[in-house]
């Protein structure tokens, strides 16, 4: 199959960036891809889009405050956080990592905790020893890190209200340094809707990695590396999923994040009512186009990058003339894009 990255761009006025949520959360737009029909909705007609058995997985990482500033000597260092490794180690992007090597140690701004230099790596990563006190770090990313906004969202200084505003209604296990943003736009009043429609509710793990925001450079886009990531699909989250694969309801995946879990934990699975065994552990699932998809029947997503892996993903689930057609009508219909823009759900064609 021959891909290029060129196919996976697309013009986009930058007016239609959001730099912040809608309020209230669930008044964003909802566009409909349904085989080769678009329909405009809004996030308050999920429920009702929705039947009665339907299983939603939804992704209940919390993102931490994981852009550091930090010196070694006289040079300034930015860290981003990446992938906890245990013991107080963190895989992390380091910009000006050409001042850093082994040995140094970091002195991390507005804190009095300082990590080690453990391990370089090319593309400028390292891997960083904060020591083993895991209540230290958490309580010196709270008082110095900053929300890990992404690149296309500017601010001349952080804002306090990204705290909550980048932290979704599920956010419960910390670790990510990126939000499942598809996940932002439920309220307690969508939630309860769709609890009286009958649709279930199955919750996954992934710490979203700092590697999602990295564009996809190379012109074969097979040739693009994604960072591993950590999640977990747990026992119970497995048994609601599988009941309702036994039974052919739908599952739901709730941002991208989520169908890259559920499907790395049903690699392998040949026929589509099978069970998926519970997953701990990491993945780095790159999904373009061709990908055979094994458990996701549905995805809700926001608007993605152009030349993304994201956006490459969403074209394998719904069909890559389908995306660019409804990304097209996006834009003209003024749709909002990406981490705090509007919503789509897609309907996923084999």
């Amino acid at each position: 199959m021959s891909l290029s990255t060129a196919d996976f761009d697309y013009a986009l006025p930058e007016r239609l960036i959001a730099q912040a949520p809608i309020r209230p959360r669930d008044a964003a737009r909802l566009l409909v891809v349904r085989g080769d029909a678009l329909e405009d909705r809004g996030v308050r007609d999920l429920p009702g889009l929705l039947v009665p058995g339907d299983v939603m997985v939804v992704n209940d990482t919390q993102v931490i405050p994981a852009r550091l500033h930090a010196k070694r000597g006289e040079a300034r260092i930015e860290i981003m956080l990446n992938r906890a490794e245990g013991d107080g180690t963190w895989h992390a992007l380091i910009r000006n990592a050409r001042r850093i090597r082994p040995g140094d140690t970091l002195a991390i701004e507005g804190s009095d905790l300082t990590a080690q230099v453990v391990e370089k790596f090319e593309g400028g990563s390292a891997r960083l020893d904060f020591g083993a006190d895991p209540e230290k770090l958490a309580a010196a990313l709270d008082q110095a890190g900053e929300m890990p906004l992404p690149p296309y969202i500017q601010r001349e200084a952080p804002r306090g209200e990204d705290r909550a505003d980048y932290q979704t209604i599920f956010a419960a296990r910390p670790g990510a340094v990126a939000a499942p943003t598809a996940s932002l736009h439920f309220t307690p009043e969508i939630l309860a809707a769709l609890e009286a429609r009958g649709v279930q509710r199955a919750t996954v793990t992934l710490h979203v990695g700092a590697g999602t925001f990295l564009p996809v450079r190379e012109g074969d886009p097979r040739s693009h590396k994604l960072h591993h990531e950590w999640g977990e699909l747990p026992p119970e989250a497995a048994a609601i999923i599988n009941a309702a694969r036994a039974e052919g309801r739908r599952i739901l995946c709730c941002g991208t994040t989520a169908l890259r879990l559920l499907e790395t934990a049903a690699l392998g699975i040949t026929d589509r009512r099978a069970p998926i065994p519970p997953y701990r552990g990491l993945t780095d699932l790159y999904i373009l186009p061709g990908f055979e998809f094994r458990a996701a029947d549905m995805l809700m997503t926001n608007f993605h990058l152009p030349k993304s892996t994201l956006l490459m993903l969403v074209a394998a689930f719904a069909g890559q003339e389908r995306m660019r057609a409804a990304y097209e009508h996006a834009v003209a219909q003024g749709y909002r894009f990406f981490s705090y823009g509007d919503a789509s759900l897609l309907h996923h064609a084999p």
